[in-house]
């Protein structure tokens, strides 16, 4: 003869501690999958502004290394791909946060088409990696607004 036995319920602030830890996590993975979509880079007189995600930020044109700002395909120059992740996302097809590059550089990185990417070196000590649909208009609007 088998005798089942219950486990005694788990109480109420059990329950209290994983909402307080998943609804936040979930809500985080919600927005981090939306703006691997949705992600902007405007550009205007008063630098380059990054729309989207929690990496987003404005870089003020005067911190733009743009004379260093060149298209780049991270299949052909192994040396820009991001490496150890400092603090961020890296997903199949997204990484967005802070990386440092296999050429042992900073960088921030919105990343989701390797062939398609803008490198952007600033004076603060990082490099920009942005995947643009559009890398020479891009580029060019960069280089307008350090001139």
């Amino acid at each position: 003869m088998n005798q089942i036995f219950p486990m005694v319920p788990a109480s109420g602030k059990a329950l209290w501690v994983m909402a307080v830890i998943l609804v936040p996590l979930v809500a985080l993975l919600g927005y981090s999958a939306y703006a691997s979509r949705h992600a902007q880079f405007e550009v205007s007189e008063t630098g380059l502004r990054i729309h989207g995600g929690l990496y987003g930020r404005t870089v003020p044109a005067d911190s733009l290394v743009c004379n260093g700002a060149k298209a780049v395909d991270l299949k052909a120059d192994p040396s820009l791909k991001p490496g150890l992740r400092l603090s961020g996302i890296g997903l199949p097809g997204y990484h967005a946060g802070w990386y440092r590059l296999k050429n042992g550089e900073k960088a921030l990185v919105f990343l989701t088409d390797r062939s398609s990417v803008a490198y952007i070196p600033t004076h603060e000590g990082y490099s920009l990696l942005l995947s643009v649909k559009n890398v020479p208009a891009f580029l060019h609007s960069i280089r307008n607004i350090c001139r």
